[in-house]
Formats: C-alpha cells, sequence, structure tokens
C-alpha cells in the first residue's frame, strides 16, 4: 500500500475538481447505481496516470457534455474499494489508470492503461469527449 503523503496529492487533483473520493466498496456500489453517468477513474501513482491520465479526465470535462457523476478510487491505496470498482468493470482485466464510464449502472465506456499509456492527455480527453457525446 502507498503511504498517504504520496497519494494525497495526487488524489486532491481529482477530489479539488470536483471528483468524488471512493474510498469503501459501499460508496462505490452507490456510485455506480445512480441515475445519470458516472465516470470512474481508477487513480495511480504511475507516470501515465500523472502526465495523460489525470490531466486527461479534467480536459474532458471541458465541453457542452460532461458526465452526471465524477469519481475516483487510487489502486494501491484504497483497497476494498478498487477491489469493488474491478468487479463492476468485469470482463475487463484490473488496469491501472483505467477510466470508466457507466449510463445508469451499465459500464459503456473503458479505457485500460494501454490506452492510456503512451498517449497524450489531449486524445485522452477526445476519446472521453466523444463517449460523453454517445452516452450522456
Amino acid at each position: 500500500m502507498y503511504p498517504a503523503d504520496i497519494v494525497i496529492p495526487m488524489k486532491e487533483q481529482l477530489t479539488f475538481n470536483g471528483f468524488e473520493d471512493l474510498t469503501t466498496s459501499e460508496l462505490v456500489d452507490e456510485a455506480i447505481k445512480k441515475s445519470g453517468t458516472t465516470l470512474v477513474m481508477v487513480n495511480s501513482v504511475c507516470g501515465c496516470a500523472a502526465g495523460a491520465a489525470r490531466p486527461g479526465v479534467l480536459m474532458s470535462l471541458s465541453g457542452e457534455k460532461v458526465p452526471t457523476n465524477l469519481t475516483t478510487v487510487f489502486a494501491g491505496f484504497d483497497l476494498d474499494a478498487v477491489k469493488r470498482v474491478r468487479e463492476h468493470l468485469l470482463p475487463f482485466p484490473p488496469s491501472s489508470p483505467a477510466v470508466a464510464l457507466f449510463k445508469d449502472g451499465e459500464l459503456v465506456h473503458m479505457l485500460e492503461r494501454h490506452h492510456i499509456e503512451g498517449h497524450s492527455a489531449q486524445a485522452i480527453a477526445e476519446n472521453l469527449m466523444d463517449a460523453y457525446e454517445e452516452f450522456v
């Protein structure tokens, strides 16, 4: 498990921008069951989370259509919450970072690590904005 002093600033990059920090499996289930669309960012300490995933997710919120609910869990820190999110993401294998979009509790769009690593924040934002246009 990662130390809090490393994780908290990375969490705050999202929570200071309106993301709900899901720290338990119960909070995950409640968030995903909400009506409308719910974006779940599986945050991570890796460089692709810092350089592309978090900035791309935040950029994606600049358009006209945005998810109803913004949430995040942190791999290697929020262990129960991440485990529950990954159950909701099946059949996709565990991935961090990852970004998932749910609509009325159903997974409708998924970005796995291999969609993030090596891609720019702008490319990630555009991918997510396309999903918002389709599902929000």
